[in-house]
């Protein structure tokens, strides 16, 4: 079953951020766009390069009003101690959250379960904690955050503007698309 327009399940989850350990919950995905990025483990080799990227482009995410959230199995303690050692991971400022218990992956359908490990999810959650978007990858198949701020930019709009919709490669403030009996074999 797809996750698409379902409502993110209940978790309690321990996060580091900003040289402190919080906890984050379902509830704090409500009230503004987030996106909820899974990566298998802290200390591996792909993943360090998605989560500087993303952390090279949060600045962007947040003039959208969108807060990060990247998810391994690893706990919260790994979490800063990677950030204290790594210079890719340094330069991350949005929530690092630890799911040792794997329920925030449960909840998301990206544990894999002989392993222990998260498969690497994307979710874009609107305002309502609705999940707009999922795009799961193989362990070796690293994400690209530009790419990622454009699809979240489209959710924006047609969440904005729910009688269009955003055709392949569009940008913020190309043409869109609406839906109608006249375009219907016009494309």
């Amino acid at each position: 079953m797809s996750l698409i327009n379902t409502e993110v399940k209940p978790f309690k989850a321990q996060a580091f951020k900003a040289g402190k350990f919080i906890e984050v919950t379902e509830a704090d995905l409500k009230g503004k766009w987030s996106v909820v990025f899974f990566y298998p483990a802290d200390f591996t080799f792909v993943c360090p390069t998605e989560l500087e990227d993303l952390a090279e482009h949060y600045a962007e995410f947040q003039k959208l009003g969108v807060e990060i959230y990247s998810v391994s199995t690893d706990t919260h303690f790994s979490h800063k101690a990677w950030h204290d050692t790594s210079d890719a991971v340094s330069k991350i400022q949005y929530t690092m959250v630890g799911d040792p218990t794997h329920l925030v992956c449960r909840n998301f359908d990206v544990l894999i379960e002989d392993a222990g490990l998260a498969d690497r999810g994307t979710f874009v959650v609107d305002p309502q904690g609705k999940i707009q978007i999922v795009e799961v990858h193989a362990g070796s198949i690293g994400r690209d955050a530009s790419e990622l701020l454009r699809k979240v930019k489209a959710a924006q709009y047609v969440a904005a503007h729910p009688n269009e919709v955003c055709p392949a490669k569009w940008h913020e403030g190309e043409k869109t698309l609406a839906p109608s009996l006249d375009l219907v074999g016009k494309i």
